[in-house]
This record gives structure tokens, C-alpha cells and sequence, in this order.
């Protein structure tokens, strides 16, 4: 039986994002920002909570941790590199491991630049990544506490998975990644599909998550530095994917 899932917001720009397996009725909630729309999630979905896959440590992704802890007796997976930096952690795992939610199995991918330690789980059998704050929709975290070359390289990690990957990211953030996007390449057809579709979306407050990886791939310029179009954009014909990279990330900061 195929995994299924729930999107719903959390806090001003979150997204919560609860995976359930029909098999054994185990239900994993990707991060906690906050107890209450998880709470509420579940209630409307009638599943359990059984585990909270964490991506990174940031508040706004562990808040909810301790009260489902507490009211679910869920088991907490974090990253082993920021556990320290995490509430409640029953289980550390890195590159390589395997995380399991009843019979679903996700492969765990070291993904750090947004944080020192942020990592992804994709569920490969179901084409389905949770990618926390690394990868956005037309969009990518901020290199907060990595470098650019980490972030590039954790980009590339993700850019690598199969092209119909559904992508769940942590944020409501595409409207403005496309404004930023059409800067560097205001003739990409492929982006300007995209930010129709997403207007049409976003009219009717649907959420523009997830998204096929492939299409991301397309449209998304930060996942397409090592493109000539996109070096020449930004006036670094030639250079290095990951100084193209950092530069585009400059310009989105300062957008």
C-alpha cells in the first residue's frame, strides 16, 4: 500500500507534513513547529503519531517536539550532527542510514549548509523527499551556519534523486523565490509556466508544495549554477558552479 500524506501550515510561512503508512498505521510527523495544527492534523485524519523525523534544529522545526512527545510517547529522530540541539532525541541517524516508519523506508542524505548538520530523508520507494530548509520551491535555504560549496553540494545531492521525487520542503516561500528567479532568468519558459501555475495556486491559498523534482530542475536557478545560461546571467561566465552558486545566493539575500 502506498504512503500517503497531509500538508497543513503551521505557524506564519511553515508547513507541517504528517506520512502515514496504511500497512501498519504508523505515522511519522516531518518536523514539529508547533504542537497544535500537528494535534489537529491527526484528529482530522484519525492516525497516531508514532515518530517526528527532524531535518534540522531550528526552533520553528522542533518547538511542537516536546508536547507530542509527551501526549504520544512518539519516537524522535534527529540528525546525530545537531542531536545536542534537539529536544527529546530517541534516535541519532547520517549518511546512509535508513529510517523506517512502519514498512516505509526512507534513506537518510546529509544535506548541510542552511545548518551544520540538516540532513533529508527520501523515501524512494514512494518518490517522495522531505528536505526541510535546504531546498525550496524555485527557491533554497539560506547558508546560515554551512558554506556556499556545502550548500551547492547538498543541492547537487538532492538534484541527483529521480526526476519524479515529490518534494516537500519547509516553507510557503515559491511566490517570492519566482520574483528572485525571473532576475537571473527571465527567459526561462519553464519558470514562467511555473510562476503562473503557482498565481493560480496561490489565489485560492493552495499550497504550491509538493513539487516534482524534475520540474524543480527546470525552473529553479539555484539548482542550475553549473548552467552556462545562468553564469553569464550574473557575470560569472566560466567560473565554478559553486562561486555561481554563491553569487545567485547573494543576490537573493539582498532581494
Amino acid at each position: 500500500m502506498p504512503a500517503q500524506t497531509y500538508l497543513f501550515p503551521c505557524l506564519s510561512d511553515n508547513y507541517g507534513v504528517l506520512l502515514h503508512d496504511p500497512a501498519t498505521g504508523a505515522t511519522a510527523s516531518i518536523d514539529a513547529p508547533e504542537a497544535a495544527p500537528v494535534e489537529a492534523a491527526l484528529q482530522a485524519k484519525g492516525w497516531k503519531l508514532t515518530d517526528i523525523l527532524v531535518t534540522h534544529h531550528h526552533a520553528d522545526h522542533t518547538d511542537g517536539i516536546a508536547a507530542l512527545k509527551k501526549k504520544y510517547n512518539c519516537r524522535v529522530v534527529a540528525p546525530k550532527a545537531e542531536a545536542a540541539r534537539i529536544p527529546l532525541v530517541d534516535e541519532t541517524v547520517s549518511e546512509g542510514n535508513k529510517v523506517s516508519v512502519g514498512k516505509l523506508s526512507a534513506n537518510v542524505i546529509e544535506t548541510p549548509g542552511h545548518t551544520s548538520g540538516h540532513i533529508s530523508y527520501w523515501f524512494h520507494g514512494d518518490k517522495l523527499a522531505f528536505v526541510g530548509d535546504t531546498l525550496f520551491s524555485i527557491g533554497c535555504g539560506r547558508v546560515i551556519e554551512g558554506t556556499a560549496e556545502q550548500m551547492w553540494q547538498s543541492l547537487l545531492k538532492l538534484r541527483d534523486l529521480p526526476d519524479d521525487t515529490q518534494i516537500y520542503c519547509g516553507h510557503e516561500y515559491t511566490e517570492a523565490n519566482i520574483r528572485f528567479a525571473r532576475t537571473i532568468e527571465p527567459d526561462n519558459a519553464k519558470l514562467a509556466a511555473r510562476e503562473a501555475e503557482v498565481k493560480q495556486l496561490r489565489a485560492r491559498k493552495a499550497p504550491t508544495i509538493p513539487v516534482a523534482l524534475g520540474d524543480e530542475k527546470a525552473a529553479n536557478c539555484f539548482l542550475r549554477a553549473d548552467l552556462p545560461e545562468v553564469a553569464a546571467s550574473v557575470g560569472m561566465a566560466g567560473k565554478p558552479a559553486a562561486q555561481v552558486f554563491a553569487e545567485v545566493r547573494a543576490r537573493k539575500n539582498k532581494f
